[in-house]
């Protein structure tokens, strides 16, 4: 077996002959964001790789992630290092399934959080991030608005709006598994850390938050509390950029199930070997593409401030 170092210096080697970047989702394997070009959420990777001149675009993260890299950037060739590593939230809703909720509600604009298929992206009004979504929601002309696929970010939203929200019961299993229990628990035993956890975490943990945001908002949270120690609601890996950032601090995990296996699966090995053989390549077909980068452009128009 190769050593690590090994590994690292034929991808970098490969990179560099490909002219590719290296992308990786807050959520990947440490060693996996230790080597990337850049690290984030799905969206902001997405752009990174839009404006760069990279020929290839190898995408660290989920099947909907490397769709979006590919709806922006149509002219290059975007790699998913295992075909297999996709998102049970984003797998919850099909077109067919949005397509028979539209016909339902004649008129009444979709919101389809970046967590979803190119397919069901290209079926909706405007798109969404959990940075964004009450900037987006608040955006729309009407009064009634229904948000797919994730009822907890839809929820919370629905709370800072002053609009009717309906939306499709999908969910985050990684986030819904946290319990108010373990968070309690947790802030009994660190009672001046402040609590932060992401919008699809479930109601009840969400009502325990000091402060509730996307993983790049924590970032910078983490960054501006004086707070030596912070309890952290998201997937596990954000703890590798947070430590990094703040060797100063302690993050704590409420609990020991804030892993999502499917952003584990992609290794340095999967990585070295689908750049050596230029394959699993994701593209979206031109017709669904155009439409979903029309949802994806309404919602990169939204003004940043109201």
């Amino acid at each position: 077996m190769e050593k690590k170092e090994d590994i690292v210096r034929d991808i970098r080697l490969l990179l560099k002959e490909r002219k590719a970047i290296l992308l990786a989702h807050n959520y990947q394997r440490d060693e996996v964001q230790e080597i990337a070009d850049h690290t984030g959420d799905s969206l902001g990777l997405s752009q990174i790789a839009a404006e760069s001149d990279a020929r290839v675009i190898v995408f660290c993260g989920v099947h909907f992630m490397a769709e979006s890299a590919s709806i922006l950037s149509p002219e290059k060739t975007v790699i998913l290092p295992r075909m297999d590593a996709g998102c049970p939230m984003a797998d919850m809703i099909t077109g067919s399934d949005l397509e028979e909720e539209r016909r339902k509600r004649p008129g009444v604009p979709v919101v389809a959080y970046v967590n979803t298929s190119a397919e069901v992206k290209a079926l909706s009004d405007i798109c969404c991030t959990s940075a964004n979504a009450v900037r987006v929601v608040n955006s729309l002309e009407e009064d009634r608005v229904y948000m797919v696929p994730d009822r907890n970010l839809a929820h919370y939203i629905s709370r800072q709006c002053a609009k009717e929200m309906e939306w499709w019961h999908g969910f985050c299993p990684t986030h819904e598994r946290l319990t108010p229990q373990e968070v309690l628990k947790a802030k009994e035993e660190n009672p001046d850390a402040p609590f932060v956890c992401h919008p699809e975490c479930r109601p009840e943990v969400v009502d325990l938050a000091d402060h509730v945001c996307s993983t790049s908002g924590m970032y910078r949270f983490a960054r501006e509390v004086s707070q030596k120690t912070i309890i952290v609601g998201t997937e596990m890996g954000i703890l590798y950029r947070l430590r990094k950032e703040n060797p100063d601090k302690t993050f704590i995990l409420p609990s020991e199930s804030l892993i999502c296996p499917n952003m584990k699966l992609i290794t340095l090995e999967d990585i070295l070997e689908s750049l050596e053989g230029m394959k699993n390549i994701v593209s979206v077909p031109e017709g669904i593409r155009k439409r979903a980068k029309k949802a994806l452009d309404r919602m990169l128009a939204v003004p940043r401030d109201f």
